[in-house]
């Protein structure tokens, strides 16, 4: 019998048919220097992740590409995959014509009816406030729709710069119904505006947010120390007392500090007759 006949699978020997043998797939070249290329896309992000979660402080830089080449033997194209995969996830930050840097944490901003204060005390931060403006002005159309007022309404405008552990993280701009928070201003503007509200038994006990994705302008980029059209996110809000519309808000969060997070659940079955009864005409 001749090497290619033995070769055959499930071929017959002298009307013996041969047990049937496992088929084992062939392994080309380049599957293997794919599946090698993987292996140490893994090793490099690996020791990435390690470094920077372990070794480094926020705001340390990463070895270079080219060191990550030379120490793994590992093409650029290798350790960009690597690098890309823990920027994506928030740990690492490239900043442009500098290199690659271990990223500050971003808080996670949970949608949710509660001031800053109470979000950065909630998450052991050091809130503090830098009031930009403070004044009584009457309501645009725009504000004046959203405060369920009429056009040229007395408001209470607060223009504020938000920071956490000294670092400054939002700027917002609020809008009060001047006639429910009388003196409001008078001891300067609060600290807490959710406190002051409280005492004036107007805490907002529901509210609704709009949020959007923007750049920030030149304005709001000094403020947050951030360069100019750097991505930001915009929330919207308004908030009541019961049926009493008690604030409006616009509010610009740094996108490099936070994520928003917002839980999610399958809605209740709507609770609706199999047959409906049509209504008795008058």
């Amino acid at each position: 019998m001749s090497c290619r006949a033995g070769l055959t699978l499930g071929a017959s020997v002298r009307g013996v048919k041969s047990p049937a043998r496992p088929i084992f797939r062939k392994v080309t070249v380049a599957k293997l220097v794919r599946r090698r290329a993987t292996l140490k896309y893994v090793e490099v992000r690996d020791y990435l992740y390690l470094m920077a979660t372990q070794e480094l402080q926020p705001g340390d830089p990463v070895p270079s590409e080219r060191e990550l080449c030379d120490r793994f033997g590992v093409s650029r194209m290798t350790v960009r995959q690597a690098v890309d995969t823990l920027a994506v996830e928030g740990l690492l930050q490239r900043v442009q014509g500098s290199g690659t840097f271990v990223a500050r944490p971003k808080v996670d901003l949970q949608v949710r009816l509660t001031s800053f204060s109470e979000e950065m005390r909630r998450r052991g931060m050091t809130p503090s406030v830098r009031n930009l403006r403070a004044e009584e002005i009457p309501a645009s159309s725009g504000v004046a729709r959203a405060l369920e007022l009429s056009t040229g309404d007395p408001v209470v405008h607060l223009h504020q710069l938000r920071s956490a552990d000294d670092e400054p993280m939002s700027v917002e701009h609020t809008w009060l119904p001047a006639a429910l928070v009388p003196g409001l201003l008078d001891d300067g503007p609060p600290t807490s505006l959710y406190v002051a509200l409280e005492r004036r038994g107007l805490l907002p006990t529901w509210g609704e947010d709009s949020v959007d994705a923007g750049d920030a302008d030149s304005e709001e980029a000094r403020l947050l120390g951030i360069p100019a059209g750097r991505s930001v996110l915009r929330i919207a809000r308004r908030a009541f007392n019961a049926d009493v519309s008690v604030e409006f808000s616009r509010s610009v969060y740094r996108s490099d500090r936070y994520t928003l997070w917002v839980p999610l659940a399958r809605p209740n079955r709507p609770v609706v007759p199999r047959h409906r009864t049509p209504a008795p005409t008058p």
